[in-house]
């Protein structure tokens, strides 16, 4: 069994007591950006992945949903942030660099330029994952959009600077325009996986991440390592996230997917799971 995982500080409470050895998943992790596992799992290299939610949409008769996991948020999500020098609502013609990493952070940008600010921006793609702050400096634009451990970099520096007097988190605008949470990324099994298989990594992931949760201190103190953002700051991050999926956030997922489906950005699908042994 090949399983994809995002490497990015946001998965620590579901891979934190597999890394460990707290929980036994006897699969091959396989690490890449939200793009990169999209285009893996796709390509049929992975058998369980976490992906973009707009990557189960994009497909969703090639996959099952693991039941009750995913990386959502019901309010501000902190890593989802447009970095701005001017009010969201004057970017209209302005030039934003988008990330080229996640498809859903960029398609949930769109619809709140669209129905909340109003404007129709210029969109260039660019590398939203890096972890040189000075590079966002240098690059012209008007504003970017910043997704993973780089949004929580860049808005722990932006305090005091200048050129960014206009910070959005992408999960606080969505929630007050919908009052609904907002489902960033699910875990799939291609429907060609076995289901005793894909049931058993689903186990150790719900298992893995029940025990994240219950240590999130310890895996707060590894994020700062490994971004030096300060442990608080990583700690009030993952204690923000929700790593269910519970009827409210089906309920912001298929409203998300209703509105990218009248927009033609995915075809109209149904939410199938994977069943139960």
């Amino acid at each position: 069994m090949r399983v994809g995982r995002i490497p990015y500080i946001n998965c620590y409470p579901v891979y934190g007591a597999i890394d460990r050895g707290v929980v036994r998943l006897d699969a091959t992790l396989l690490n890449g950006t939200p793009s990169e596992l999209n285009g893996r799992v796709a390509r049929g290299e992975l058998d369980v992945s976490v992906v973009s939610a707009v990557e189960y949409a994009r497909d969703s008769s090639r996959y099952v949903l693991l039941p009750d996991l995913a990386v959502s948020c019901d309010g501000p999500v902190r890593s989802v942030m447009l970095f701005s020098r001017h009010p969201a609502e004057d970017l209209g013609g302005r030039q934003v660099l988008v990330s080229r990493s996640s498809m859903t952070s960029v398609a949930l940008l769109e619809l709140l330029f669209e129905n909340v600010w109003r404007c129709k921006p210029r969109f260039v793609p660019g590398d939203a994952e890096l972890s040189d702050v000075r590079w966002f400096e240098r690059e012209e634009h008007d504003a970017r959009l910043v997704i993973g451990d780089a949004a929580l970099l860049l808005g722990a520096a932006t305090p005091g600077a200048p050129r960014y007097p206009h910070v959005y988190d992408l999960g606080l605008v969505w929630k007050q325009w919908t009052r609904l949470p907002f489902v960033f990324a699910v875990w799939v099994a291609l429907r060609s996986t076995p289901v005793k298989e894909a049931l058993a990594v689903h186990a150790a992931l719900i298992e893995s991440r029940d025990w994240g949760l219950a240590h999130l201190h310890e895996l707060a103190a590894q994020a700062s390592t490994t971004t030096g953002v300060a442990p608080e700051k990583c700690l009030e991050y993952l204690t923000g996230l929700d790593y269910r999926l519970s009827y409210p956030h089906l309920a912001g997922l298929t409203t998300f997917f209703g509105r990218l489906v009248e927009r033609g950005k995915v075809p109209n699908g149904t939410l199938a799971f994977l069943p139960a042994a």
